[in-house]
């Protein structure tokens, strides 16, 4: 079988656990045949932590090079069209999209998270790139049915990174019973709103001596959270940083619960065994807690009490219960219907 090579596009290079661990994914489930080259923020970095070819995403010229010298364009994973946070990052996707269709590449479009769109221009370059790829897969219902609005068939998966392998951890400085806790900045996470979660995990820490974890996902947004809270705690804490998405799974071996804002966090989490606590600021976190049926709370409706937060964490802690590992392994399993759409697609590829 010949080798082809790929192009892999997504919100890589950035340091965002949850976009990395998509390409830790990604590159996990290719075929051995398939060459990646990926579209990188930091493409040294990326070609470091993966054993990769890598370019810079930001210069056209090497985007173009890479494209001319590809056979598939593989646009890889999560959150990328939608403009809640930014109208022009779709575009960048879609023109990206189009492009590789106009140098006849074969797209595919790889398990992707729809919306929110809000913009009539939004939707309609985002219909006409998905319309133009050879095969689309998606990890939840909405996104699904929003295709199927459009005339449009796909896979439905959960989301890949429950495939991750992880690999453990060394050097944790904290003792057994752990909690980890994910946090991340957005505007409805007021300064009194996080004082509030601070002083509840101070009470927490103090009612059940746990070990806290502090698991910045994107340090450039989440370390400073995680530096303002450690200070103020009583007992055993340690942020980790961890740039290598399957350590960032690992960590959770061993940790007893997790409270989590981030929604690859509750997936890792999930994954590996360990009890989860969601505060969901974005409706997939919302729609994660609903499919797994996870205890939490909405951020824009975060009780204001402190101590009503921490008797609900310790009623969490002291009741935890893990998904069934028959359950894990079902969206472990499920989720490989990601990797089993690549191999069909580049199968007829050769």
């Amino acid at each position: 079988m010949g080798q082809i090579q790929a192009v892999l596009s997504g919100y890589y290079g950035y340091n965002n656990g949850g976009d990395e661990a998509l390409l830790a994914t990604l590159l996990q489930m290719l075929p051995d045949n398939v060459v990646p080259l990926v579209l990188s923020g930091n493409p040294g970095q990326t070609s470091e932590r993966y054993g990769v070819k890598a370019c810079d995403r930001k210069s056209p010229l090497a985007v173009l090079q890479a494209l001319r010298s590809s056979q598939i364009f593989l646009w890889g994973g999560g959150s990328l069209i939608q403009d809640a946070t930014s109208a022009v990052s779709p575009l960048y996707y879609t023109g990206l999209m189009g492009l590789s269709q106009r140098l006849r590449l074969k797209t595919v479009a790889w398990a992707q998270g729809i919306g929110p769109l809000q913009r009539r221009s939004t939707q309609w370059v985002a219909q006409q790139a998905f319309g133009g790829c050879s095969a689309i897969s998606v990890r939840d219902p909405a996104s699904a049915a929003l295709l199927a609005n459009w005339g449009l068939s796909s896979t439905i998966a959960p989301d890949p990174v429950w495939a991750l392998e992880s690999t453990p951890v060394a050097g944790l400085q904290v003792p057994a019973p752990r909690v980890a806790v994910a946090l991340r900045s957005h505007p409805l996470l007021s300064l009194e709103r996080l004082a509030n979660l601070t002083q509840a995990l101070v009470d927490f820490q103090t009612a059940t001596g746990a070990s806290l974890l502090l698991l910045p996902f994107q340090p450039t947004q989440d370390l400073a959270i995680a530096q303002s809270i450690k200070p103020q705690l009583p007992g055993p804490s340690q942020i980790l940083v961890l740039e290598d998405p399957r350590q960032l799974k690992g960590a959770f071996r061993g940790v007893e619960m997790a409270i989590a804002m981030r929604f690859h966090g509750l997936i890792m989490a999930a994954a590996e065994g360990c009890c989860c606590f969601a505060i969901s600021y974005d409706p997939k976190v919302t729609h994660l807690m609903a499919e797994l049926h996870l205890p939490g709370w909405e951020l824009s409706e975060l009780p204001d009490s402190p101590k009503i937060m921490t008797q609900t964490w310790l009623e969490a802690y002291t009741n935890a219960e893990q998904l069934p590992a028959t359950q894990i392994q079902s969206l472990i399993d499920r989720a490989l219907i990601h990797k089993e759409l690549l191999h069909t697609v580049l199968t007829k590829m050769c």
